[in-house]
């Protein structure tokens, strides 16, 4: 593991030229593809549609919706979630597009913060990344950004748990396999939130990552921790030039 990560730039001859990057819609099997493709068979969609509603929806004790500020979300949405985790002043460090509602409920509506995994938050992350459906991945060319897309390489680069294995180690060096039946994705995060068929609903990034962490038998980080949001913006920043899918559906 230490010869893994002194290794610096040796590394980058292992990951995935941007030429080579696919979506994990490439991986996927016909019917699955065909649920994506059809928003009317694509269960994802029934919480865009809620998120929909709650985006004029009145809330928190200043009376206001997200419409209030941001109007039509087709305009004012399209393009914002292709470029988060983005840099947030206030904070002096990145957050999530979860994260960045629950501050504008908080400061802007006067509400109380969305838990996480909660359906009123995947519904309303999901409509706003809805929006971006098509628009290529831009996170991290902020260089403000640098050190933490860093700090998230590393992280994907290290061992974990008690099979002391990388994400690296799957979706950088065994990509087009199969583990347990599943197609062996890259990891580009190009549909998040997406509606997951082992799971029977829509879910974050976070929670896909604390899935893999569980399987490598490590203690998976909370929701919204430091070191998740450096590692979703690494693989965002990984994804960068790859059209937004939300909402996408896996197996």
């Amino acid at each position: 593991m230490a010869i893994l990560l002194s290794a610096g730039p040796a590394l980058l001859a292992g990951e995935i030229a941007p030429e080579a990057r696919r979506s994990g819609y490439a991986f996927m099997g016909p019917d699955t593809r065909a649920m994506q493709d059809d928003d009317t068979a694509n269960p994802g969609m029934l919480f865009v549609l809620d998120g929909e509603a709650l985006w004029t929806k009145k809330t928190g004790s200043a009376e206001k919706a997200c419409a209030n500020c941001h109007g039509d979300a087709r305009g004012s949405m399209k393009g914002v979630a292709a470029r988060y985790p983005a840099f947030e002043k206030a904070v002096g460090r990145p957050i999530t597009l979860d994260q960045r509602i629950n501050l504008c409920r908080a400061n802007h509506q006067q509400a109380t913060p969305l838990p996480y995994e909660s359906r009123d938050l995947l519904a309303l992350s999901a409509f706003v990344a809805h929006q971006s459906r098509g628009v290529a991945i831009t996170a991290g060319d902020d260089p403000q950004l640098k050190p933490f897309v860093e700090q998230g390489r590393d992280l994907f680069m290290q061992r974990e748990g008690q099979l002391n294995l990388a994400c690296t180690n799957c979706h950088d060096d065994n990509f087009d396999k199969h583990l347990a039946g599943a197609p062996i994705t890259q990891a580009q995060p190009t549909g998040y939130p997406l509606y997951r068929l082992e799971w029977q609903t829509l879910g974050s990034l976070e929670r896909r990552l604390r899935s893999c962490m569980s399987g490598v038998r490590a203690q998976a980080y909370d929701y919204g921790a430091p070191e998740f949001v450096a590692l979703e913006l690494y693989l965002m920043s990984r994804a960068r030039g790859l059209p937004m899918e939300t909402p996408a559906v896996r197996p």
